[in-house]
């Protein structure tokens, strides 16, 4: 009897515990097009309060997918999105906003966006060859703004040679859309902001003829910003003539990314916002963001301290495995303050026991090392599978460490 006792009390308990689904809030979302309202719901937790809420259910933007072809590094993807919302949390704060992929910009207009514009003569001959295409003077104007809504520089087409390319680069790689609703009167949800962001190219690689060789050509940062403001009030310019952008708070961020074959991605550069009741862009902020690697010159020369701190942590992994293949760090520093190191350890192994030793090894090390005051991850890995992970975030003075089961 008191064996069935105890069971009840602790389904009682379970149930106590259990998460209340019918209690999650539930609001109205108004669509893009403004005729439509759909029911929406707020997860009720949330992972912490840096990171925005998510209506359910999830609406993927319509150029989802088509960045992993525009931008030729995997960690200038990834950092690029991180790095937008980020940014976009001085403006959008994450207490006051949902978070949304873009929805006005689609996969058509994204990539029409991305291409070249046409030179002047261009688009006469275009339009002397197609006349059968408009029958006024209005549809022919019409049609003339439609081949030249390319954002990035013209260049001739015929008889092209290297130099035509180096001195007209495509200095535009990606647009990326990230929209922040707002809730108001009667729980109804609508957009309360948006963010672009515009990944500008640090190298251009071109080809002269399909099939031929690939070329190089290196675009200054002083470049690549002026080209990338010009394209910014575009694109400003575009979004307010469409439906419900006409009176949006609007961000657009400068990414520069690194080079295709960087194991460190690259980092925004510059960024501005402009009001709802502005058309154009007054003033651009600077960002200055970078992410360092460890071993190298740039992480000696600028930030000593630091290199040193790795470089004790690594001779003391040394000491306890002389034969694994060594540290690499990827440091990311804000305004030249380290505020995240991922640290990754590829070694051999033969054996849990010996995982789970080494692991409270490098755990010691971490204590000693490295202060508290930034994001710290430690990834132990062997033959490319994660064996064991260290975090610890800023202020906290223990990390937390697991090991995984394989």
């Amino acid at each position: 009897m008191k064996k069935i006792s105890v069971l009840i009390i602790m389904l009682l308990v379970i149930s106590a515990c259990a998460p209340s689904y019918d209690k999650q809030e539930e609001v109205v979302e108004e669509t893009k097009d403004d005729t439509q309202q759909q029911t929406a719901i707020v997860p009720s937790y949330n992972i912490s309060n840096e990171n925005y809420k998510v209506l359910l259910p999830y609406e993927p933007s319509e150029a989802r997918g088509i960045i992993v072809n525009q931008m030729a590094n995997r960690l200038d993807i990834d950092e690029f999105e991180e790095g937008l919302r980020r940014q976009s949390k001085e403006i959008f704060k994450p207490s006051n906003y949902y978070f949304q992929e873009g929805q006005y910009l689609g996969e058509d207009t994204v990539l029409n966006w991305l291409g070249r514009t046409m030179t002047d003569k261009q688009v006469d001959d275009y339009l002397s060859e197609n006349k059968d295409l408009y029958k006024n003077d209005a549809e022919k104007q019409e049609l003339k703004e439609s081949l030249q809504i390319g954002l990035n520089p013209p260049i001739a087409e015929d008889e092209l040679k290297e130099e035509d390319f180096r001195e007209s680069p495509k200095y535009l790689s990606h647009i990326l859309e990230q929209n922040f609703l707002k809730k108001g009167a009667n729980d109804a949800v609508k957009l309360g902001g948006i963010s672009i962001g515009l990944a500008m190219k640090s190298t251009y690689r071109f080809q002269t003829e399909i099939g031929g060789p690939y070329y190089y050509e290196d675009i200054p940062k002083a470049d690549m910003l002026t080209e990338g403001k010009k394209i910014a009030e575009k694109i400003v310019d575009r979004l307010r003539q469409m439906d419900n952008l006409g009176d949006v708070p609007i961000m657009i961020g400068l990414y520069r990314e690194e080079e295709q074959s960087a194991i460190v991605p690259g980092n925004f550069v510059a960024k501005t916002t402009v009001a709802g009741d502005k058309n154009s862009i007054g003033e651009w902020e600077p960002i200055n963001e970078e992410y360092v690697l460890y071993p190298s010159n740039e992480l000696k020369d600028k930030y000593f301290d630091d290199n040193e701190s790795l470089k004790e942590f690594e001779q003391q992994v040394r000491k306890y495995f002389p034969n694994y293949v060594g540290v690499i760090g990827k440091a990311f520093y804000v305004n030249g303050n380290l505020q995240r190191l991922t640290i990754d350890l590829p070694i051999e192994f033969y054996g849990k026991a010996e995982v789970i030793g080494f692991t409270q090894y490098v755990y010691g090390l971490v204590m000693e090392t490295f202060k508290n005051y930034f994001d710290l991850e430690v990834n132990i890995m062997s033959n490319d599978k994660q064996e064991a992970l260290i975090v610890r975030k800023a202020g906290e003075s223990e990390p937390y460490v697991y090991v995984y089961d394989q």
